[in-house]
């Protein structure tokens, strides 16, 4: 039995002296590079085998680093309408940020703008539209502007005429970051503009 065992002793000596160890290793680049090394070992004379540990390794699986958490963008800026855009270069001239197109805001500028062509050009132009602004949940703060033009709709006259009345002028510049436009026009051929912002 002594003999068997010396046998095993020896054969395992010689498989293991010729084997190799491979150990993982994480390359500055993130990819992953295999390596091989002889392991040395030490065989004593009618002992136990004795392994150094110093010189072994361990295939040891490692999981990749994590990804970096994505960078935060600036939110692109939806041109919702003409005058949405007349309106940003607005801002932009008097070196403020642009507003962010908003749908909600856009619902309440087309009831209002659907009002007016129902009602024509008459009293009360201003209804709700800056408490209904309110309810979309943007800001604490808003702001309308409406207006009428006989010849169909027209952007860029209308945005000249709010920029020149200071009030509507006061709104265009003001502190508000989300806007929402629409124009409705009437039977008779004139178009309402609503422009509600928060």
């Amino acid at each position: 039995m002594r003999f068997l065992a010396w046998v095993g002793s020896i054969l395992m000596v010689a498989v293991l002296s010729t084997g190799a160890a491979v150990t993982l290793q994480v390359r500055s680049d993130g990819g992953n590079a295999l390596i091989a090394a002889r392991a040395p070992l030490a065989v004593v004379n009618a002992g136990p085998l004795k392994l150094d540990s110093s010189v072994y390794q361990h295939l040891v699986p490692t999981q990749p680093p994590p990804p970096p958490p994505p960078t935060q963008s600036a939110p692109s800026i939806a041109i919702g309408s003409t005058q949405h855009a007349l309106i940003n270069q607005d801002r932009a001239a008097a070196g403020l940020g642009q507003l962010t197109w908003s749908d909600c805001l856009y619902s309440v500028a087309a009831s209002n703008a659907a009002r007016l062509s129902r009602q024509g050009w008459v009293q009360p132009y201003h209804t709700n539209g800056p408490s209904v602004d309110l309810g979309c949940g943007l800001g604490h703060q808003a702001g309308e502007n409406v207006g009428y033009w006989s010849a169909g709709i027209n952007d860029p006259t209308l945005n000249g005429m709010f920029m020149n009345s200071p009030e509507h002028h006061a709104n265009i510049v003001g502190p508000y970051r989300y806007v929402g436009t629409a124009w409705v026009v009437a039977s008779n051929g004139y178009a309402y503009i609503a422009v509600e912002f928060s």
